[in-house]
């Protein structure tokens, strides 16, 4: 679809301070501007977290703009009441992760309309990195330390220590998240007790395959027809940010940059995604896939022989391949899959943990392929070695369709 350079033009003028970063860390890769461009606007959609998600009384959200607004300012404005009432400190992570989340997603939009990437690979062409990568990372770790010091912080990206700029800074809370009761088990912890696991651009390998369309001289996308390629690759893109105690992931956030897409020109994008063990999951409609099918959802792009030999023994009616973790377990609660089915090292921790916590709040499941759950300590290997099987129910028997070959060739942890 491409943008009319006045527009473009207009939006930069318009630019914020984030922005001004953006463009800065973009100049050095390239002073030349795009005249081709996704239609991204910039604004997310205003979806509050509603109430714990349960089959019986979980509800889609729905306003209008007007209510979006209300709705947006009641989120972002943090209450000097709220605040007052000393609020526990997992909940306080929860309410910055979710606002810190959506800053990181807002990066991830702009640098993808920017058109300067910035791709390097780190380990081969499947395993990239990306301007919106870095920059997403440096404002999430940097935001969550200045207001958490003590809180022990790993992101996916290796990074230089340096000073990160006060446009990248995000210290909001969302002030609905910091009225939940927290769950009683974790009211008394402590920050040097949790463990942040992030991943600042879950699905890399479609944010960059979506942008060489994007910006290709010969590409044209009709304004009526928004939810074909490359848009659909952006659906599997997420910010995620996950929360471990004791080595088990109590709380995530998931932000998906690009939700909303397939309304078209000037439609909202974006939705963020929480939840907490003994708590709920919120901002999605919690579905199941019609009894008696069997979907499987799995890799798009680092299949092998031992992942098709799993996801065949699951016997499915379907399987849907897409690219990143936040985005398959988002199927899961939606109701488009039944499990997920990974049998292969690759994923890693921080790919994990913030979907496992919110599968885990609404009675789902996320395990190696034995069926052993992984741990996120400060100290754990970051690699998934043996796989992931995530399922919303009926863990144990997809669990127990797992071939012994495959079992044999992963070793668990």
């Amino acid at each position: 679809m491409e943008c009319k350079l006045a527009e473009f033009r207009a939006r930069k003028k318009a630019q914020k301070p984030a922005d001004r970063v953006i463009q800065r860390e973009t100049k050095a890769l390239s002073d030349g501007s795009p005249a081709v461009c996704p239609d991204t606007p910039e604004q997310k959609p205003n979806t509050c977290p509603q109430s714990p998600h349960t089959q019986e009384s979980a509800q889609r959200t729905a306003a209008s703009p007007a209510g979006q607004t209300a709705i947006k300012k009641a989120c972002l404005s943090v209450s000097a009441g709220v605040m007052a009432s000393s609020p526990a400190v997992l909940m306080r992570l929860v309410a910055s992760a979710y606002t810190v989340a959506e800053k990181a997603g807002t990066i991830v939009q702009k640098v993808l309309q920017s058109g300067e990437l910035g791709i390097v690979e780190k380990t081969g062409a499947n395993d990239l990195q990306t301007l919106a990568d870095r920059l997403a990372q440096k404002s999430i770790c940097a935001s969550l330390s200045k207001s958490f010091p003590k809180v022990t912080i790993i992101g996916e990206e290796e990074l230089p220590a340096e000073d990160v700029e006060e446009e990248l800074l995000e210290t909001g809370h969302n002030s609905l998240i910091l009225q939940k009761s927290c769950p009683d088990q974790y009211a008394s912890l402590k920050e040097e007790e949790l463990v942040v696991w992030v991943d600042p651009l879950d699905g890399t390998k479609e944010y960059t395959e979506a942008a060489r369309v994007f910006y290709s001289p010969v590409y044209i996308q009709k304004a009526e027809q928004p939810y074909r390629a490359p848009y659909r690759l952006l659906d599997h893109v997420t910010v995620l940010i996950g929360i471990a105690y004791q080595g088990t992931a109590i709380a995530g956030v998931i932000n998906q940059p690009f939700y909303n897409y397939q309304m078209g020109a000037g439609a909202s994008l974006g939705r963020t995604l929480w939840g907490v063990l003994g708590l709920g999951a919120f901002g999605f409609q919690l579905q199941e896939v019609p009894d008696g099918k069997r979907i499987i959802t799995t890799t798009r792009s680092h299949s092998n022989k031992l992942v098709i030999d799993a996801v065949q023994a699951m016997e499915p009616h379907d399987v849907i391949r897409v690219g990143g973790a936040g985005n398959k377990i988002i199927q899961l609660v939606e109701g488009k899959a039944s499990a997920y089915v990974f049998a292969s090292p690759g994923c890693k921790k921080w790919d994990t943990c913030a979907p496992e916590a919110i599968l885990h709040a609404v009675g789902g499941k996320l395990t190696d392929m034995h069926g052993n759950a992984y741990r996120y300590d400060a100290n754990v290997k970051h690699m998934n070695s043996a796989g992931v099987l995530a399922t919303l129910r009926n863990h144990e028997y997809y669990s127990s369709r797992v071939p012994q070959a495959v079992l044999q060739a992963l070793p668990s942890d």
